[in-house]
């Protein structure tokens, strides 16, 4: 359809404009459970990466065989497969982090974010631009697990990676790799966001 954005707006929206967590907020529950550790948040952004990619890819060649009151069903069923993989996949050959992970990868089957690019771009548009939305959310959802997750590993552990970043006389604030920790990260990250935006817009009209 002509009025759809083309692939290169579908990929630079993704990063920062419709960032799935800071601008959509989508996908909350693996954003706060995972990003702990800057390795567990890169991990998870990159079995969420993977899925997206091919169920959008294979929504998008398949999109003139949905029917409209089994969609739904299609989507999941395709997410599922690929989910699928990408947990066997970790299991066999990142084993600690799959355990570290947990049921996180599993439940992306359920990632609201996956579900909606398949309805709202995959299903409409052809596969080079769902690919290319895809790699954009991608990209959008990974720099918002890496930032809180850096935030946090930095604060709690005066590291990145296992590798000592801040002054030894730093304090270790624990509370940041504890859950409440995302909570508060992710508050003061999404402000910011919503401040930037607001600023943005004002300078516009003025």
């Amino acid at each position: 359809m002509a009025d759809q954005p083309t692939a290169t707006e579908r990929f630079i929206q993704g990063i920062l404009p419709e960032n799935p967590v800071y601008r959509q907020l989508l996908g909350l529950c693996p954003t706060l459970a995972v990003t702990n550790g800057l390795m567990a948040a890169v991990t998870m952004a990159g079995a969420v990466g993977f899925v997206l990619l091919c169920a959008n890819v294979i929504t998008s060649l398949i999109r003139n065989l949905l029917k409209p009151h089994l969609r739904i069903v299609v989507f999941t069923l395709t997410i599922a497969t690929f989910v699928t993989i990408a947990d066997r996949f970790l299991a066999a050959y990142v084993y600690q982090m799959s355990k570290t992970l947990g049921p996180y990868i599993p439940l992306i089957i359920v990632n609201c974010i996956i579900i909606c690019r398949c309805e709202v771009v995959a299903s409409k548009q052809n596969a080079f631009v769902a690919a290319s939305d895809a790699i954009g959310q991608s990209l959008g959802f990974g720099l918002a697990l890496a930032s809180i997750a850096a935030i946090r590993e930095i604060l709690g552990t005066g590291g990145l990676f296992g590798i000592p970043v801040l002054p030894e006389v730093w304090p270790d604030w624990v509370i940041m790799v504890l859950p409440p920790g995302a909570f508060l990260t992710f508050g003061l990250l999404l402000g910011t966001v919503n401040w930037y935006t607001a600023r943005k817009a004002a300078n516009k009209q003025a």
